[in-house]
């Protein structure tokens, strides 16, 4: 992290980015559902340049079918900071055996007692993030020396 914002923010780099995606398993799927955007939960593994997860027939797995333009965020915090990375990519349903084949051997179990055996990688586009400064807000107004 060597870029700065405001002394408090800093920009993450694409490594710095992927890093922090490749350690945690929890983001956030956003989808176009009927015109309108949606967000979806899901558990997820990183496999080289690309984010993998499974679904099942439903919502997220039509409306990727009609719109495969996505955008999908991960956090992570502790006391002292915290990191937002925002990828934004395609999302295509995996068909060819062989790349099923190749996803079920990643480390991603589902989180849900339901079955899912739809794969969905996503081809990232661009890839950003930020990590924040964590700390109390300072003051919302400054008393100015004619005040006092």
């Amino acid at each position: 992290m060597k870029s700065t914002i405001d002394g408090h923010t800093w920009v993450l780099n694409e490594d710095e980015c992927w890093n922090l995606l490749s350690r945690n398993v929890l983001g956030r799927l956003g989808v176009i559902v009927s015109g309108k955007p949606d967000m979806f939960p899901v558990n997820y593994v990183t496999d080289g340049p690309y984010v993998l997860f499974r679904t099942a027939p439903g919502t997220k797995l039509a409306a990727l079918t009609k719109n495969p333009d996505i955008a999908f965020e991960v956090d992570e915090f502790d006391d002292d900071s915290a990191a937002s990375v925002v990828l934004k990519g395609t999302a295509k349903r995996l068909d060819l055996q062989r790349e099923i084949d190749a996803a079920e051997e990643l480390p991603l179990a589902s989180w849900l007692p339901t079955l899912k055996y739809r794969w969905v990688r996503v081809v990232p586009t661009s890839i950003s993030g930020r990590r924040f400064e964590r700390g109390p807000e300072p003051p919302r107004y400054v008393t100015s020396v004619r005040d006092a």
